[in-house]
């Protein structure tokens, strides 16, 4: 029996080790709190969980409740975040983004994250492809601004992301807004000037970091996997389904790239939720062209005909080519937080009618198509029993929006479709393609920037997946997967099929100015934001700066159920980036925008939010309320990844940056000690067992002596039996003290 109690004693011994053996081949393990690692400690109990639109039940997954105030976001500062400190170099971009410019505040017992916009002359040296010789620059930059990236830190696969924030405009007393002066926060935003930025909450696929435009060519917003070359060039996508061997831990035959979910983008009049996708639709498929007037159909006032939206009207595209145009069966719903215009309120029954009979006017009105304005929306039920693209309530209502997309080409490129420009590309990386915006635009109420309001998207992935945008728990726009998967086509099959977005993505927090959109700042284009100054107006607008987005909180919601393929991480399996990123590193960083790997950080209450849940394995703790992994051999937001298997930074699985033995030597070595502690347990005890049936033996023999006689043997016999026995409890306490000290050495 003591030979089996000293073999179970050392097995579970042996056992704690073989756990520690596995740390060292698996990645990520439960804290001891029980506390997710992404969890923000603060997030209130009311919001744990989500009913999704179809009735499911998802689990808070991710938060961040912005409740610490002087956070810093330079790269190695936080756990989530990083800043950038860069020029944008996109969309006639008029700001600078600097680190300085994002933070944590509190005010009035309310803590939020805010990026700071302020007009401001700087004179950047960039570096620019499109111009002959490339080379070089000076460009003047006349506002500087924020944007915070989860890029590699932070990505997941579907789920439910909320996002509560207020909007930056010109709002005082002082700016002079009319729309203020109303005192209503149910008003529509109508005075488009006084809205002067271009704020973005905004996902993207973790392959191409935002405004790393090395990064993001041929990258984005790809969601392609098909080898056609009749159909798509595969030159144009950086990585190709038609690739046998890609190489850098990329899955063979599989096309990956950025694509991008756009939560909110935009201020001024109008807020625009968008899916950016590529390859785009065929010119065949698209709006028809207007020949006099090249932005007329942002008013909806072409003369061309057909060229104001597609399919309308429906017979003369249908004669005209044989097919429907653009994303069929889109999901528009009303943001009935606005006040009621009477003259926008429609009837099913009405507008139900105008599209069974064929639109015949050459633009789009409230009697004859949906309230976005896109013949081709779905006009069924709506989970709430409404129907989709009426508006019914005359309230704010979504636009299809006019911007479908833009023809992206590599420096130089001759193809018609492309603008003329300077420069050169190599023609290993040159490209042409066509990427679709799937957009709406609606009207947003005052809250928005006098308030605080919540957005929310539901991203579901897979051949019966959606895309669904809410605000304030109210549907705006839906996408479903068969938009994509299935577009129209004409005989010849021409049209890509794309799928359902399924990239690892990351967040981005942004406030962009630029002189090319309908939200502009004054003298966008021609210089600083009050011009000569002349102007009350734009001086009151300028005076309003600095502009604030904040944001309350963030939180994501995920189905954690058996079978789910919903997922956290940057580098998951069914879509490596991590070795990709790291081979073309230079592509994502440069000196002043590194990727700085980052262990621990994660708010906590407690040490065991910072700790894995094996007993006695102590891997990191709470310091001033954000975790502190023990060593480097631990890593992760909570230290509950081992360094040599995480995914969460291109650095971080370097064994390099370990310091010590490695763990799976570490490991091994204490497995070979408890084997041969074992064996010598096992030994000791059972010399010990035969010894002691020769002198209970002898013992016998000896009982017609005295009782003084037989208690010297015993006496000595017990001295005997006790020192084998302390020999295995001074073995096994051995044992348990190597074991805490390997354990403690391999951290």
């Amino acid at each position: 029996m003591g030979v089996w109690m000293a073999i179970t004693t050392v097995a579970s011994s042996t056992l704690a080790l073989v756990s520690l053996s596995a740390l060292a081949s698996n990645s990520s393990y439960s804290t001891k709190s029980g506390i997710l690692p992404w969890v923000d400690p603060s997030s209130p109990d009311s919001a744990q969980s989500y009913t999704t639109s179809r009735g499911k039940t998802w689990t808070l997954t991710m938060s961040d409740e912005f409740n610490t105030e002087g956070r810093t976001f330079e790269a190695g500062d936080d756990h989530l975040w990083t800043a950038l400190e860069k020029a944008d170099g996109v969309n006639s971009a008029l700001e600078v983004y600097s680190t300085n410019m994002t933070g944590t505040e509190c005010d009035d017992d309310h803590c939020y994250f805010y990026i700071n916009t302020t007009d401001e002359t700087i004179a950047k040296t960039v570096w620019n492809n499109y111009i002959s010789p490339p080379g070089y620059q000076t460009v003047y930059f006349y506002y500087r601004s924020g944007m915070i990236q989860s890029w590699n830190k932070f990505c997941f696969q579907g789920g439910m992301i909320e996002v509560r924030a207020q909007l930056p405009g010109a709002v005082t007393n002082e700016s002079g807004n009319p729309d203020v002066s109303t005192g209503s926060t149910t008003v529509r935003a109508a005075n488009i000037n006084y809205y002067p930025t271009w704020p973005g909450i905004w996902l993207m696929g973790n392959l191409g970091r935002a405004i790393f435009s090395a990064s993001t060519s041929r990258m984005w917003p790809f969601t392609y996997n098909e080898c056609n070359e009749t159909i798509f060039d595969s030159q144009n996508q950086r990585i190709s389904a038609c690739n046998d061997t890609p190489g850098s831990g990329l899955n063979a035959n599989q096309g990956r790239g950025a694509p991008e979910i756009d939560i909110l983008e935009g201020g001024g009049t109008a807020i625009s939720t968008s899916l950016q996708v590529g390859p785009g639709m065929p010119e065949d498929f698209r709006r028809i062209a207007d020949n006099s007037s090249e932005y007329c159909y942002y008013s909806y006032d072409c003369t061309t005909e057909g060229a104001n939206q597609p399919d309308v009207p429906i017979a003369y595209y249908y004669n005209l080519r044989g097919h429907k145009s653009w994303y069929q069966g889109l999901r528009y719903g009303a943001n009935n937080l606005c006040d009621v215009e009477e003259d926008d309120v429609q009837t099913f029954a009405t507008v139900n009618a105008s599209i069974e009979e064929g639109i015949t006017d050459n633009a789009c009105t409230m009697e004859t198509c949906p309230g976005s304005y896109d013949p081709n929306a779905d006009l069924g039920y709506m989970n709430t029993g409404v129907h989709w693209g009426i508006n019914a309530n005359g309230t704010c209502f979504p636009k299809m929006n006019q911007y479908d997309g833009a023809y992206l080409c590599s420096a130089g490129n001759t193809v018609s479709e492309c603008t003329a420009s300077s420069g050169s590309t190599s023609a290993a990386s040159e490209f042409a393609y066509q990427m679709d915006a799937i957009s709406s635009n609606w009207e947003i109420h005052m809250a928005a920037y006098l308030d605080w309001v919540t957005y929310s998207v539901e991203w579901v992935m897979g051949d019966e997946g959606y895309i669904r945008w809410e605000v304030e728990g109210q549907p705006i726009f839906e996408i479903t997967a068969d938009v994509l998967t299935n577009p129209p086509q004409n005989s010849a099959q021409m049209n890509p099929k794309k799928i359902m977005i399924e990239e690892p993505m990351y967040i981005i927090f942004n406030v962009a100015l630029s002189s090319s959109w309908g939200s502009s700042p004054p003298n966008a284009g021609s210089g600083s934001c009050r011009g000569d100054g002349s102007s009350s107006t734009n001086n009151a607008i300028c005076d309003s700066f600095p502009m604030y987005l904040k944001i309350d909180y963030i939180r994501l919601y995920q189905d954690t159920s058996d079978g789910t393929d919903m997922a956290i991480g940057c580098n998951p399996d069914t879509h490596p980036t991590k070795q990709f990123i790291k081979d073309t590193i230079d592509d994502y960083i440069d000196d002043e925008n590194p990727d700085t790997a980052v262990s621990g950080m994660a708010f906590c209450d407690s040490n065991a939010d910072c700790t894995i849940s094996t007993t006695g394995t102590v891997t990191g703790s709470c310091s001033n309320g954000r975790c502190k992994c023990t060593s480097d051999s631990w890593t992760g937001p909570r230290c509950t990844e081992t360094a040599l298997s995480s995914s969460s930074s291109s650095d971080s699985d370097d064994t390099s940056s370990v310091y010590g033995p490695p763990m799976n030597a570490s490991v091994i070595a204490a497995c070979v000690t408890v084997f041969c502690t074992a064996c010598t347990m096992i030994h000791s005890i059972i010399t010990a067992k035969r010894t002691s049936a020769q002198l209970q033996k002898h013992m016998t023999l000896k009982m017609r002596g005295t009782l003084k006689d037989a208690y010297g043997p015993m006496s000595e016999l017990s001295v005997k039996d006790n020192y084998s026995t302390n020999f295995v409890l001074t073995a096994i306490y051995f044992f348990s003290y190597q074991q805490r000290f390997m354990l403690l050495d391999s951290q």
